[in-house]
């Protein structure tokens, strides 16, 4: 097994010293989604939920969310983010629906942008789920994940069976 980066020789968590490494362009992308009754998925998709336009606030949050991802993730460097933007697509599951979260994080910089867009992904579906708990207390936030990562020494990486978007 190889040597865990976030930790020193005693064992000690430790931040990973990306000094030393050259600044290259770095993309990430992570999508997930909320499944939730069909009557709170109209509710969003006409824009009839009480608390406002759920999708708004979610993009928003998600994108703030990025931005503070180090002060949230221990160990995770602070990172001068070039761009966040999160989207949704609407997915009609028969008596259920749900809403899809896809977020893309990029910059040029000496570490990757994987837990921004991981970040944004979630808290966009937790804004959902809050904005949105009125009408449904039993959504449920599932698939989480990293779709696609670009950049660095380790190059282009693709998640096996991307999910339908």
């Amino acid at each position: 097994m190889s040597r865990l980066t976030h930790l020193d020789e005693q064992g000690n968590a430790r931040m990973v010293d990306v000094g030393g490494k050259a600044g290259t362009a770095r993309v990430a992308i992570a999508s997930g989604r909320i499944r939730m009754s069909a009557m709170a998925l109209a509710a969003i998709r006409e824009g009839d939920v009480p608390k406002g336009d759920v999708l708004a606030a979610a993009r928003i949050a998600g994108i703030m969310a990025a931005k503070k991802t180090a002060a949230l993730i221990p160990l995770c460097h602070p990172l001068a983010l070039d761009s966040v933007s999160v989207d949704f697509a609407i997915e009609d599951l028969g008596e259920q629906g749900a809403v899809r979260a896809t977020a893309t994080a990029s910059l040029t910089g000496k570490t990757g942008v994987e837990m921004e867009a991981m970040t944004a992904t979630s808290i966009a579906l937790l804004t959902i789920y809050d904005m949105a708990k009125a009408l449904d207390k039993g959504m449920v936030i599932e698939e989480v994940r990293l779709i696609e990562k670009r950049g660095g020494k380790s190059g282009t990486w693709l998640a096996p069976e991307t999910p339908a978007q």
